[in-house]
């Protein structure tokens, strides 16, 4: 691992197995440490390619080096609008099967914001109220898009947002056509976490992986502030880690368009 200045941002960079190492022991100071004090450490997760083997890394050391769950809070940035629980494509599924059922947590303290609804506003207000009746997020997970989104905030999001129903951009449709067999099949709006929400996080951690998220870090990481790109409101916070694997962290100069 090494660091990497980008902007006024440093970056932490390494293969993907150190990052993994690097976020899970992170992430396990924090669990044993809220443990020791009697208290519940409160995650933000993500769902996505990307945090998939940190995810293996933390059911490892669950299995093979005891970690415990049992104090974790989880709350999910994000859901798509219409799926259900039981749609293999949900992201409540897929972080059941990608976590959770492999780890001690209480299945109580597992929260991802609801598919369906009869009133998005509602539910949506729902969501954010359980994460400050938690107290809060201590530890906040993220991806980002193509087009610079976290959670669901697409391009044109302002700080302030809160948890609300959006409607996907056409390029998070387009990125998502695979897994669903077809653009056709991708749900058009969602739940999510909004950019005011996630700031509010004590702890945020982006990681990012590949060759085609080279642009987009960039622009997070030293661009100009604002809705175009709304992973750049991370500058912003005084608390982020920035976790580049070696394709994500090079300068956009030696990509070609």
């Amino acid at each position: 691992m090494k660091k990497v200045k980008i902007g006024t941002q440093t970056a932490q960079v390494g293969d993907t197995d150190e990052l993994s190492q690097a976020v899970a022991d992170e992430l396990q100071a924090l669990i044993q440490s809220r443990a020791a004090e009697g208290k519940m450490a409160v995650l933000g997760l993500a769902t996505g390619k990307t945090p998939l083997p940190l995810y293996a890394e933390l059911i490892r050391r669950h299995r093979d080096e005891g970690l415990s769950f049992k104090n974790v809070v989880s709350f999910n940035l994000d859901e798509y609008e219409g799926l259900g629980r039981d749609h293999e494509r949900s992201y409540w599924a897929e972080m059941w099967k990608n976590l959770f059922d492999h780890v001690d947590i209480d299945p109580a303290n597992v929260a991802v914001p609801p598919s369906i609804y009869d009133d998005a506003e509602e539910a949506a207000l729902g969501y954010g109220k359980q994460i400050w009746d938690a107290g809060g997020i201590d530890w906040q997970l993220l991806g980002i898009g193509g087009e610079g989104h976290i959670g669901f905030n697409e391009k044109g999001s302002a700080a302030t947002s809160l948890t609300r129903r959006v409607k996907l951009a056409q390029k998070t449709i387009e990125d998502a056509a695979k897994s669903f067999g077809g653009e056709e099949n991708v749900p058009t709006h969602a739940i999510t976490m909004g950019v005011e929400t996630i700031l509010r996080a004590r702890r945020i951690v982006l990681m990012a992986r590949g060759v085609a998220k080279q642009k987009i870090v960039y622009r997070a990481m030293a661009g100009e502030v604002g809705s175009e790109v709304p992973a750049s409101f991370l500058q912003e916070h005084g608390n982020v880690g920035w976790f580049l694997d070696y394709d994500a962290a090079r300068s956009p100069k030696n990509v070609r368009n």
